[in-house]
């Protein structure tokens, strides 16, 4: 009955909260990981279910939503209601967890009880972070699963055997390998929990510590059991493995991303919280790109994903062992953010919901961490009799807290702690301070646990910031779709916000660009820089707006600052390429095309450019060796393959040009400019039937472009002769 009543009030929680989500832009818009999970489970949807590089992100969630969208299609609608069926189930794994750990004597002293399993599965059900992270296409929902699932499967082995007494672990001392194979426990339960494990590992990395906490646990309680618990490790792992190995010919057990996160964690700049290797670029496709590009050009070879993930563990390393005061302050404040009452936001704050959802503006007036934590104290404190046998709990606790602050803190990082803290909190009911202490006991307790809520509750992060950082992301994403008005507004609120925050300036003068408004994006652009001189992206962004209102000089000295700031950047050397070409300087942009290239040979942008240019003074071999090589490296874009066809169109080479022309048209189809050219030099060989037929088609595409008007008339006129 306890579990029905968890999981009912879960769920109607969880579907009111995504009800009134329906018609904000946070339903449909899927913002950093978020949107990089949807597009990974598209692409397992559509059969590419091995893929070609290390997993850089844990695998569990994409293939969990890569599976769902295989089977019922991309409904983010569905998506969201399974894993608020999955959040609630989580909530009565807990409650069940907290009935199983009862205390083994008769009088049921010094543990929990059925009472406190209800205490402990509603306190999740409404817990706030809880249903907002339910409600979002982030792993979240599996770390809480599978956190659950392993305390249930812990809980039954400490527990007492289902129908009769506790036998299992009697106080002071350990089972027999005949209790704990007998008594009604099922083997069964060994194996679950190392599948369990493993599984939370995929989903959420640090629980490969949790792992090794396990094992030794088991050590000590049952050795035949721990071989099961490691079979049922193996059977996640073992195609995981498999599969990055065959990719990648090393030897990973879930990604590649632990030296570059623990350096994000620990450098001379990090705060406790995220901050991305290269400012502004925290989206999961340039943070990749960027640890890799940082490490290369470092190393001035290109390396593999665990040479990369060893150069940045080698940084952090250096920071702690060279910095060490330094450091311990770092670790000092990540502790202080881990048991913060506020949630610090990865890609949007729970903060910003609040505004739709009444749901979690009321519950998360009391529950959060500033109430949660003192109260688990609390609980510890109360259970501490029963530490024999609940050390394995406090270990896991423990041990997950030290591998968040290892790294950097995040609310969804910090989230699968919540369990733990709520089965000591729940545990108050079951064991009041009154009567469990003596006066001087209770008095220290008392003492501890103010000190702790004053602890937890000290203002570190700003609100405001959050969702200034939430409005910008939102707007990005927005712009991402075309929705560029409702990108301005978004992006406009974010600088309303906070006015020093720099990305929302830079992402304003991108959504303002996008949508024409090209002078009112270069002042955006000048104001992000203002705050922030060294920020590349706005830079780069500044250099693009003035190249395109036609100010090279000023677009060649923004692109020269970008890439002081971002050397790697094969963007920006390629445009200031294109910038010094506008304003004259062939050599330069020669250069700049060259370097590009030096830093990514397989750009096609500035293979295509360097061949034009070479060609324009007159390297027509050079050239052209180029625009094959961009042509190659894109045989699904017809721009080289156009160029090189005007090359030889000029070189009166018609039979080469047509071929070149028909090459590109057969990509493009409706490209008004090949359909001309291609008639040229059909006419140019006395095709003109033929040419004409290009030159309609090439009218009809585009009726602005007069030299296919003049052509076609031509061609007319020559038929009628």
């Amino acid at each position: 009955m306890h579990a029905l009543i968890i999981f009912a009030v879960a769920l109607t929680v969880r579907l009111i909260h995504m009800w009134q989500l329906q018609g904000t832009p946070f339903f449909d818009v899927l913002l950093g990981d978020a949107n990089g999970y949807d597009k990974w489970a598209q692409r397992l949807a559509a059969g590419d279910w091995i893929g070609t590089d290390v997993f850089y992100q844990a695998p569990l969630y994409p293939y969990f939503l890569g599976s769902l969208y295989a089977l019922v299609g991309r409904d983010l609608l569905l998506v969201r209601i399974i894993q608020a069926v999955i959040g609630s189930a989580s909530c009565v794994l807990l409650g069940l967890a907290a009935e199983k750990l009862v205390s083994p004597k008769p009088e049921g002293e010094g543990g929990f009880s059925t009472r406190v399993g209800l205490i402990a599965g509603l306190a999740l059900a409404l817990w706030a972070p809880a249903i907002f992270f339910d409600s979002l296409l982030q792993k979240s929902v599996l770390d809480m699963f599978f956190m659950c699932l392993s305390l249930w499967l812990i809980a039954r082995i400490l527990g007492p055997p289902e129908g009769g007494p506790s036998q299992a672990i009697q106080r002071g001392s350990g089972p027999s390998q005949e209790t704990q194979w007998g008594s009604g426990f099922s083997r069964t339960i060994w194996l679950s929990l190392g599948m369990s494990m493993a599984a939370l590992s995929l989903s959420r990395e640090n629980g490969l510590l949790l792992i090794g906490v396990v094992a030794v646990w088991l050590w000590f309680l049952n050795r035949r059991g721990v071989w099961l618990f490691a079979a049922g490790l193996a059977i996640v792992f073992a195609p995981v493995v498999a599969r990055n190995y065959s990719v990648d010919g090393g030897f990973y057990l879930t990604t590649s991303q632990f030296g570059s996160n623990f350096y994000i964690g620990n450098n001379p700049n990090a705060d406790g919280t995220y901050a991305s290797i290269r400012f502004g670029r925290g989206a999961p496709e340039f943070e990749r790109l960027d640890a890799k590009d940082v490490a290369e050009e470092s190393a001035g070879r290109a390396l593999s994903a665990s040479e990369v993930s060893s150069f940045w563990t080698g940084r952090a390393i250096d920071y702690i062992t060279s910095e060490p005061l330094s450091w311990l302050k770092l670790t000092g404040r990540k502790i202080l953010l881990l048991f913060n009452r506020t949630e610090m936001l990865d890609t949007e704050a729970q903060e910003s919901y609040e505004e739709f959802s009444v749901v979690l503006r009321g519950l998360a007036w009391v529950t959060h961490f500033g109430l949660l934590v003192p109260l688990a104290v609390a609980g510890v404190i109360l259970t501490w009799p029963d530490r024999r046998r609940l050390w394995i709990v406090h270990a896991l606790a423990l041990t997950y807290a030290i591998s968040v602050v290892m790294f950097f803190v995040f609310a969804r990082y910090r989230y699968p702690l919540v369990p733990f803290l709520i089965l000591f909190a729940a545990a108050i009911v079951h064991r009041p301070l009154k009567g469990s202490l003596s006066k001087r006991q209770q008095f220290v307790a008392a003492a501890t646990v103010i000190a702790i809520a004053i602890f937890a509750n000290v203002p570190v992060l700003s609100s405001t910031l959050m969702r200034s950082i939430t409005e910008n992301n939102l707007g990005t994403a927005l712009l991402e779709k075309g929705r560029y008005d409702e990108a301005i507004a978004h992006n406009e609120r974010s600088i309303a916000l906070r006015p020093d925050y720099a990305p929302g300036y830079n992402n304003l003068g991108a959504a303002l660009r996008a949508a024409g408004r090209l002078d009112e994006a270069v002042a955006r652009y000048r104001q992000a820089l203002e705050i922030k001189p060294d920020f590349a992206s706005a830079s780069y962004n500044l250099a693009n707006a003035l190249l395109e209102q036609g100010k090279a000089v000023d677009s060649a000295a923004s692109f020269r600052r970008a890439i002081e700031q971002n050397p790697n950047s094969v963007e920006a050397h390629n445009n200031l390429g294109i910038a010094l070409a506008n304003k004259g300087d062939a050599a330069g942009a020669i250069a700049s095309f060259r370097n590009a290239l030096a830093v990514d040979d397989r750009s096609v942008n500035a293979h295509r450019n360097l061949g034009n240019m070479l060609i324009d003074a007159g390297r027509r071999d050079e050239g052209l060796a180029h625009l094959e090589r961009a042509a190659a490296l894109a045989p699904s874009e017809p721009e080289a393959v156009y160029d090189i066809g005007t090359v030889l169109l000029q070189e009166q080479k018609l039979a080469a040009a047509a071929a070149r022309f028909q090459a590109a048209l057969k990509i493009r189809p409706d490209w008004a400019e090949a359909h001309n050219n291609l008639g040229i030099a059909l006419a140019s060989q006395g095709r003109i039937a033929e040419a004409l037929t290009y030159f309609e088609r090439a009218v009809e595409l585009n009726p602005s472009l007069q030299d296919a008007r003049a052509n076609r008339d031509q061609a007319r006129a020559a038929l009628k002769q």
